[in-house]
C-alpha cells in the first residue's frame, strides 16, 4: 500500500471515528486544529479532484466531437478556443499535488508522533 493510499484510509478512518463520536456524544467533539486542518486539506482536495475529472469528461467530450488529435487539443497553444479550461486543468493537478503533500506530512508528522508515543510507553517501568 503506498503512502497516499494509506492517508486515503487514515483520512477515512479519522472522519469515521469523528463522526461516529459526534452522534453517540449528540454534541461536537474536540479535535485538534492538526485534525482540522487535515480535514479541511482532504476537503479541498476532494472539491478540486471532482471539479477536475468533470473538466476532463467535457474536454474529452469536446475534443472527440471536434476529432481533434490529442496532442493538438491539448495544447493550450494550439486551441484557443478551450485554453482556459486548459490551464484550468493544469492549475487543479497543482493544486492537488500540493494539497496531497500537505496530507502526506500530516500523516508523517502522526505517525512519527505515534511512534514516539509507544516508545515512550515501552520505556516507562511496569509497577
Amino acid at each position: 500500500m503506498s503512502f497516499s493510499q494509506e492517508l486515503y484510509r487514515d483520512f477515512a478512518i479519522l472522519i469515521g471515528q469523528f463522526l461516529k463520536e459526534e452522534f453517540q456524544v449528540g454534541g461536537i467533539v474536540e479535535i485538534s486544529a492538526s485534525d482540522r486542518d487535515l480535514i479541511a486539506v482532504m476537503r479541498r482536495y476532494f472539491a478540486a479532484h471532482a471539479e477536475l475529472e468533470s473538466l476532463k469528461a467535457q474536454l474529452e467530450a469536446a475534443r472527440q466531437a471536434a476529432g481533434e488529435a490529442i496532442g493538438v487539443f491539448y495544447d493550450p497553444r494550439q486551441n484557443a478556443e478551450h485554453a482556459a479550461d486548459l490551464q484550468r486543468s493544469h492549475s487543479l493537478r497543482e493544486e492537488m499535488a500540493s494539497l496531497m503533500q500537505r496530507a502526506e506530512a500530516w500523516g508523517r508528522a502522526a505517525s512519527g508522533a505515534d511512534e514516539h508515543d509507544r516508545s515512550a510507553a515501552e520505556a516507562e517501568p511496569e509497577e
